[in-house]
């Protein structure tokens, strides 16, 4: 069943165009992530499925109702971590769970909620004392105190190091176990490919899939390993090789592209045959960058 439904989708601030005709559908309990670079209108577009903006035209309808219309009914059926989302920095831990379970019906115990993303020995502590994965820790809990069936997450793991992020992404893939949709919006690609390749296999009957938004555009849906088929993206290599000749590997049969960054060098295609064998050569299968760079002609680093 399609929790979200959007076609048309047209949104304009002044004369720059955010969303430009977005069309997608998001099925019940999937992990469903909107890819692209910062300024794709990811962001106005969630903020549009929650009732937080207006839209210019398309239909849009989230659990059965159009957020715009039914605003008030429908945010209490969903949950949501916004972009900049910030708590005072002196509201404990504890205080802004009461605050936000407060008058919800139906709400999850404090104890629960403390229990579920491991926030018990965090319960006197205030909010500005909190490290980065630990404010994300609170701001899934305060998303999920009336029990959504919807959530939202955008940008979730903006800001954290590396071992924060997946403690984050292991906490997302959690809310989908415990019944929710999850609508996840961010600019890595490696986040949604983790999230989605980690309940391929648990669902057969379900496929995890992303949408790639490129200047207020959806350009491809579909699960990772699909889009990067369909792209046709390059497989590649990288090695250091100090004053490599970039011209003459542009020139080897089955090169497609060379790229040099100092002495390291990037080349898709193959070197098979050619005697060049240094002790850091490395291989790269396509991932959802490669798609984004074949899909658009642009880096999405870039």
């Amino acid at each position: 069943m399609a929790v979200i439904e959007v076609e048309g989708l047209h949104k304009t601030y002044g004369d720059r165009v955010a969303v430009d005709d977005v069309g997608l559908e998001v099925q019940a309990g999937e992990i469903f992530g909107l890819l692209g670079p910062n300024g794709a209108g990811k962001t106005t577009t969630v903020e549009i499925l929650q009732g937080l903006r207006r839209r210019d035209r398309g239909r849009v309808r989230v659990l059965g109702m159009d957020p715009q219309r039914d605003g008030d009914r429908l945010r209490r059926r969903i949950g949501a971590q916004l972009q900049s989302s910030a708590l005072p920095d002196r509201l404990r831990v504890g205080e802004a769970l009461w605050l936000f379970a407060r008058g919800r019906d139906g709400a999850p115990t404090l104890e629960w909620l403390g229990r579920r993303w491991g926030l018990e020995g965090l319960w006197r502590r205030p909010f500005a004392k909190l490290s980065g994965g630990e404010q994300q820790r609170l701001f899934i809990a305060l998303a999920l105190v009336n029990r959504p069936e919807v959530v939202f997450f955008d940008e979730l793991t903006t800001g954290l190091d590396p071992q924060a992020r997946r403690a984050t992404w292991d906490l997302v893939g959690r809310v989908r176990d415990d019944g929710a949709t999850v609508v996840l919006v961010t600019h890595f690609m490696e986040e949604a490919e983790h999230l989605c390749d980690r309940f391929m296999e648990e669902a057969e009957h379900l496929c995890d899939r992303v949408a790639i938004v490129d200047q207020g555009r959806v350009v491809a849906t579909g699960t990772p390993s699909e889009l990067v088929t369909r792209a046709d993206a390059t497989q590649r290599v990288s090695f250091t090789w100090p004053g490599a000749d970039a011209a003459w590997l542009s020139g080897i049969a089955g090169v497609d592209r060379v790229t040099r960054r100092g002495d390291a060098v990037g080349v898709a295609g193959g070197l098979a045959g050619r005697g060049v064998a240094p002790a850091d050569f490395r291989t790269y299968h396509p991932d959802l960058e490669d798609v984004f760079l074949a899909l658009t002609g642009r880096d999405l680093r870039a």
